[in-house]
């Protein structure tokens, strides 16, 4: 979420903490949130959205998001619009509420709790750790209310958890190229990023109707799967990236491809 860093509480929480809050129709600032935060997409978001829309990936991405470019990592991001004029803000929410709430997005499902991920070091070397924090938008009400969750009993009633996930090794390999290679990405291979990571429709026809399964040796088993399995699409998709970033190696050349580059 690129969202107002001065309404986030700058405390490292965890799943075991504690808030009260409630959100309902009947609250005065109801849907107010979805006006005033810009909302960065993960894969699995775009893939349950386009569905629940109708619509391919390409067609959600185009008409609803735009690509910010991280000035860290120089990665590609999908962003979803904030709409301008009479409907200013979330182009879902409506008087009643979200149109796509059994669908909505991941930030959209912690609100207001915040997530993150970040290196620590350990004894078996660096991990992952999941943090969370709280966001305190002084125009939310929400907080005034009587209802005490935790953070993890929050993230489960919100679906987050599935979410979680769905996009946690894509998430790590965000981080990972933060902290190892702080070289600007071509454009060429900022645009093979953000097809693989968001346009899983375009993706789908890059894998099987260019050279690539030509060029790459995978199993046959795994080709047959992300040929009908839009999730295994989606984390192959993960892999790819991985691959193109030279973050791990599992994706493996043809010995007579080796000197080439996949392009078409």
């Amino acid at each position: 979420m690129l969202m107002d860093m001065g309404a986030v509480e700058p405390v490292k929480r965890t799943k075991d903490s504690k808030f009260n809050f409630v959100c309902h129709s009947d609250m005065s600032c109801y849907t107010g949130c979805c006006s005033r935060s810009s909302i960065i997409l993960t894969p699995y978001d775009v893939v349950r959205i386009k569905n629940r829309l109708g619509i391919s990936s390409g067609d959600f991405l185009e008409k609803y998001t735009y690509t910010y470019i991280d000035e860290v990592n120089s990665h590609p991001y999908a962003v979803l619009k904030v709409m301008d004029g009479d409907k200013e803000g979330c182009p879902f929410v409506t008087p009643e509420g979200c149109s796509i709430y059994e669908d909505r997005p991941s930030n959209c499902r912690y609100y207001p709790v915040g997530q993150g991920i970040m290196i620590i070091a350990s004894d078996e070397g660096s991990v992952n750790e999941e943090f969370y924090f709280f966001i305190r938008d002084p125009n939310c009400l929400g907080y005034q209310g009587n209802r005490e969750w935790t953070i993890e009993s929050w993230r489960i009633e919100q679906g987050a958890d599935l979410y979680d996930e769905m996009n946690r090794e894509w998430k790590e390999i965000q981080l990972r190229r933060n902290t190892s290679d702080q070289s600007k990405l071509e454009s060429n291979k900022q645009a093979m990023l953000y097809m693989a990571s968001y346009d899983v429709d375009k993706f789908k026809k890059f894998v099987f109707e260019s050279r690539f399964l030509d060029i790459l040796e995978i199993d046959k088993e795994e080709v047959e799967k992300i040929k009908i399995d839009e999730i295994a699409l989606m984390k192959f998709g993960f892999k790819y990236l991985k691959f193109i970033l030279m973050l791990e190696n599992k994706l493996k050349v043809k010995e007579e491809y080796k000197n080439n580059h996949i392009n078409s």
